[in-house]
């Protein structure tokens, strides 16, 4: 039975996904969660959706176990390519994340803006959909960002490869004269240093993590499943099926005690 007291569920491909995590215990200080890393099977956005679905549907049914109220899909590519089918399936409530195009569309000057993600979120069909709501007169650059996620989940964050990967990628963006620079893909922000050392200061870099957040909380509200106990003391599980050292170290810098995580061959 679903409570207040019950954690909220994320799940990702990998690693990455912690860096929405991150933004959702930060405005949501009160709540226990549960966060899947299903590093074995990183990346999603070279497979297809029939194998995303069936992966979608496991960390799911990991998640329903531990009796989460909510979960949230930490990934890019498998919001585009099954949250429709989750919200039929399941009867708890999913947040989805999208790459943030529409708030890019808002604030560009040049009409240009570039989306770095992976192959599986600019094929899906909600993508395309979101993307044909901005205006004809913007135009979208669009970069598969690929081997970066493997770097990311191989402990490599801030290794020669990764330059020399990031450099290929933003800088035909950058010729193109993009203004804004679209995240879409969970592991990325990870990444922003990286980037903004290639892009420099005129580029705005967009990622989803806040806006998933606020309505993580929203959601929650609306449901009557917000933990609004000050007085607890949040219990943090992660569970990851290979070795855990690469989402220790993503997580070194957070102040919580109560962070468990757990190698798990779920």
């Amino acid at each position: 039975m679903k409570s207040n007291n019950s954690p909220i569920g994320f799940f990702d491909s990998g690693v990455g996904g912690t860096s929405i995590w991150k933004e959702v215990i930060t405005l949501l200080p009160n709540e226990d969660t549960v966060y899947l890393s299903d590093s074995k099977n990183a990346p999603y956005g070279e497979k297809s959706t029939e194998e995303i679905i069936a992966l979608s549907i496991k960390n799911t049914e990991f998640l329903l176990k531990k009796n989460c109220k909510i979960i949230v899909v930490a990934c890019n590519t498998a919001t585009t390519n099954t949250i429709t089918y989750l919200r039929k399936k399941y009867k708890i409530p999913f947040i989805g994340i999208e790459p943030a195009i529409k708030p890019a569309a808002l604030i560009t000057k040049t009409n240009i803006i570039g989306i770095l993600a992976t192959k599986g979120t600019l094929n899906s069909t909600l993508f395309e959909k979101t993307s044909n709501t901005i205006r004809k007169d913007i135009k979208i650059k669009e970069t598969v960002g690929k081997g970066l996620v493997e770097l990311i989940e191989g402990g490599k964050l801030n290794s020669k490869e990764m330059t020399s990967l990031l450099s290929l990628y933003l800088e035909p963006m950058i010729a193109d004269n993009i203004d804004s620079l679209v995240l879409g893909c969970t592991h990325y922000p990870y990444l922003i240093p990286q980037i903004k050392s290639i892009v420099g200061s005129k580029i705005k870099i967009i990622d989803s993590g806040e806006a998933v957040a606020r309505q993580t909380k929203a959601v929650l509200k609306q449901l009557n499943l917000l933990n609004i106990d000050a007085k607890h003391q949040p219990k943090h599980k992660l569970y990851i099926n290979k070795d855990k050292t690469t989402l220790e170290n993503l997580l070194h810098n957070i102040n919580h005690k109560n962070i468990e995580v757990n190698e798990s061959d779920f």
